[in-house]
C-alpha cells in the first residue's frame, strides 16, 4: 500500500510539472510573425517591435470589425474595461525612442512604449501608453497613457499588404515617417527630433565615457559645436584637452584652427589669434588653400588674402597656391591680377576635372564678375 501511495504520488508530481512547463512552452507557428524594424534619426534610435497577422482572404473585412474595431471595446478578458486596437497580434506592439521626441509636433519623451490605437472611418488616435508587458490590449489601463495624438490613414491603397508591417519613408535629417500599412490601409504618423540637442547629448554622453581620452574624438566632438555654433565653453575644454602635448597627441592645424574658432566664438580674439599664429606653420599646402577660402567665406577678405600669399610665397608658387591667389585678388576686386593667377593655375590643374573648373573661373572674371 505504501509503495502503490509513493507511485500515485509521483505521477500526481509528474503531471503538475508537465502541466506548468506545458503553460510555459512556447511553440513556433507561422499564424503570427514575430517583427521588428528600426531606424535612426541623428543620434536618435526608433524601434517597434509588434507580431504581424495576415489578412488570409479578408480583404473589406478587417477595419470597423472585431479584427480591428473602431474606438474603443470591452473585450470580456483582462481588465475588462474598454480597450483600443493592439496594432497588431498578440502581444501588444512596443515602439522605443533613445531621445525625446515629437510625434506629429507633439512632445513624447524617450522611453519604450505600448502603441494602440483607436481607429475610426477617417481618423487614427495613437496612444502611447507605459504598460509594455501586456498582452495586447486586454489589460489596458488608460491611466498609463502617456500621449494621445490623431492622425489620419490612408485608405484604399493600390496593392493589398498580407502581412501587418511597419514601414519608414520620407526620411529627413530630423524627421522620419512611420506607418501602420495591413491591407489596404496605411496609417501614418511623423517622429522628428531636436537634431542639435539630441546629437550634442549623445557625443557628451560618449565623451564621459572612455573616447573620452581619445584626442581625435575629443576634436571630433569639438569641431562639430564649433560647426553648429552649440556648446563652445564645454567644447574649448574638450579641444584644450586634445591639444595638450601631455596628452599624448601633438598639436595639429586643423585641431587648434577648432579651438581658434571657438575662442572666436567665446570674444577671446587675442588668443584666437595666437592659436593661428602657432598652427600656420603646422598647415599643409592643402590645409592652408582651405583655410583661406573658409575665411572668405566669412567675409574675412584682408584675412584670407593673407593665407593665400603665405600659402604662395612659402610653397613657390605650386598648386594650388595660384588658385588661391586667384580667389583672394577676386575677392578684393581685382579681376585682372586674378586673372594672372587663375591662367597659371590652369596650367597646373592635376586632372579634368580642376581643369574645367579654372577654365569656368577663367570666363567669369573675363566677363567682369567676381568669383
Amino acid at each position: 500500500m505504501k509503495n502503490l501511495f509513493r507511485v500515485i504520488f509521483l505521477s500526481v508530481c509528474t503531471l503538475s510539472m508537465i502541466s506548468l512547463d506545458a503553460q510555459a512552452l512556447r511553440i513556433p507557428g507561422n499564424t503570427n510573425f514575430a517583427s521588428s524594424a528600426g531606424r535612426r534619426i541623428g543620434a536618435t534610435e526608433i524601434e517597434i517591435h509588434w507580431n504581424a497577422p495576415g489578412v488570409k482572404g479578408r480583404e473589406g473585412n478587417i477595419w470597423g470589425t472585431n479584427i480591428a474595431w473602431y474606438g474603443f471595446q470591452v473585450l470580456g478578458f483582462g481588465s475588462n474595461s474598454a480597450s483600443p486596437w493592439r496594432a497588431g497580434a498578440d502581444e501588444c506592439t512596443t515602439i522605443s525612442f533613445s531621445t525625446d521626441v515629437m510625434i506629429n509636433g507633439k512632445p513624447l519623451a524617450a522611453g519604450k512604449y505600448a502603441l494602440f490605437m483607436a481607429l475610426s472611418s477617417d481618423t487614427t488616435t495613437l496612444i502611447f501608453n507605459k504598460n509594455v508587458g501586456a498582452w495586447g490590449s486586454y489589460f489596458y489601463d488608460a491611466s498609463m497613457d502617456v500621449l494621445r495624438v490623431n492622425t489620419f490613414q490612408q485608405k484604399n491603397q493600390p496593392n493589398s499588404v498580407e502581412r501587418l508591417a511597419y514601414t519608414f519613408s520620407n526620411q529627413k535629417d530630423n524627421s522620419v515617417e512611420v506607418a501602420l500599412e495591413w491591407e489596404k490601409w496605411r496609417i501614418p504618423f511623423t517622429v522628428s527630433v531636436d537634431l542639435k540637442a539630441s546629437v550634442l547629448a549623445d557625443i557628451k554622453s560618449q565623451l564621459s565615457g572612455a573616447i573620452g581620452f581619445d584626442a581625435p574624438s575629443l576634436i571630433a566632438g569639438a569641431q562639430w559645436c564649433l560647426q553648429n555654433d552649440v556648446n563652445h565653453s564645454e567644447a574649448l575644454t574638450w579641444i584644450t584637452s586634445a591639444t595638450n602635448p601631455n596628452f599624448g597627441n601633438p598639436p595639429t592645424f586643423g585641431a587648434l584652427t577648432v579651438k581658434a574658432g571657438l575662442l572666436e566664438k567665446l570674444g577671446n580674439k587675442a588668443e584666437a589669434d595666437k592659436t593661428m599664429e602657432q598652427a600656420m606653420p603646422l598647415a599643409t599646402i592643402m590645409e592652408m588653400h582651405q583655410y583661406g577660402r573658409q575665411l572668405l567665406a566669412q567675409k574675412k577678405v584682408d584675412q584670407a588674402f593673407a593665407v593665400f600669399q603665405k600659402n604662395y610665397d612659402k610653397n613657390k608658387g605650386a598648386w594650388p597656391t595660384n588658385g588661391g591667389m586667384m580667389r583672394g585678388w577676386s575677392a578684393k576686386g581685382d579681376y585682372k591680377k586674378a586673372l594672372e593667377y587663375a591662367r597659371i593655375a590652369l596650367t597646373q590643374a592635376p586632372d579634368e576635372n580642376n581643369k574645367n573648373a579654372i577654365m569656368g573661373y577663367i570666363k567669369t572674371l573675363e566677363s567682369g564678375k567676381a568669383l
